[in-house]
Order: structure tokens, then C-alpha cells, then sequence
């Protein structure tokens, strides 16, 4: 099945990454000045500006405060159990985490396409104990509920700050 446009729109930005240091990672600063963000800077957590950024360049409206992972919760319709495309807020030791799924390994771990986890847009398999719930856009058609396959040469989370 045909990946949704927000998941196809999020692979183009695999491997950005924060730059060290006071300069800002140009794609970083587009997405905060597109998103209307008073910050510029790549060292403020970033997870939610990119999935805003990946709905927003494909037409869809965004939560009130979409900067924040787990403002996420508000926004879309709740789903029951995770499918390719969704959104996945997550507990974190200072917060939250956002990211879209794309895989799980079996093990009990969701493999999540986001932005800041490891300084970079990755994908990132993440225990599914952090996970507090599953959004979808609404107005766009659920997709099937198949099985989730595992991303080759996903490695676990080590940072999302």
C-alpha cells in the first residue's frame, strides 16, 4: 500500500541534522519561520515543529500549539493501535515526543520517522510503553490495519531533547 503524502513528504527530509554550535540547520530555520515560530534556533527541541512542518507543506491543518509533542494528542482522531502514516506522541523524561510510524520490530518497539531524535530527522525504533496514543488526520480515509513490518537497520532512541 501506497505510503500517505505527510509519511512520502517526511523521507525527503532523512538526514537533516542540527548543527553545532549558535548556527541553525537552514531547513530548521524554514520550517520555524514557514510554522510562524518566535524561536529560530535548532537547540530548542524540534520534534514538533517537523511534523508540523511535513502536515503543513501538504495542506493540513495543524494543533494549536504544534511545537509541542504532546499538543499532538489534540489534534486528528484517536486510533486504537499504531498503522503506517500515524501520528505517535510519547512520553519522555522533560516531555514529550512526536513522530510518524513506519515500522515495528516485533520486540515491542515502534520504529517513528521525527525530527530531534538523535539531533537529526531519522527513523528511530522507540518502546511502545512510551507511546500515550495514535493520531490520524481527520477527513482523510483510515488505512487498513496490516501489519507493521520492521525498518531495517532502525536503532533504539537515544535522544529526543
Amino acid at each position: 500500500m501506497k505510503d500517505p503524502v505527510w509519511l512520502i513528504e517526511a523521507k525527503k527530509s532523512l538526514g537533516v541534522r542540527e548543527l553545532p554550535g549558535a548556527p541553525t540547520q537552514p531547513v530548521i530555520s524554514r520550517w520555524l519561520a514557514d510554522l510562524g515560530a518566535w524561536w529560530r534556533d535548532d537547540e530548542t527541541p524540534w520534534c514538533g515543529v517537523a511534523v508540523a512542518a511535513w502536515f503543513k507543506n501538504c495542506g493540513y491543518p495543524l494543533p494549536k500549539h504544534w511545537y509541542r509533542a504532546k499538543d499532538w494528542l489534540n489534534w486528528g482522531v484517536m486510533l486504537d493501535r499504531p498503522t503506517v502514516g500515524a501520528v505517535a506522541v510519547l512520553e519522555r523524561a522533560g516531555g514529550g515526543h512526536v513522530g510518524l510510524v513506519v515500522g515495528d520490530d516485533g520486540n515491542g518497539n515502534i520504529h517513528l520517522i521525527g525530527g530531534n531524535q538523535g539531533n537529526a530527522v531519522s527513523i528511530a525504533a522507540f518502546s511502545k510503553q512510551r507511546v500515550v496514543g495514535y493520531r490520524w488526520p481527520i477527513g482523510e480515509p483510515q488505512r487498513p490495519q496490516e501489519a507493521l513490518s520492521p525498518v531495517a537497520g532502525t536503532q533504539p532512541s537515544r535522544s529526543e531533547a
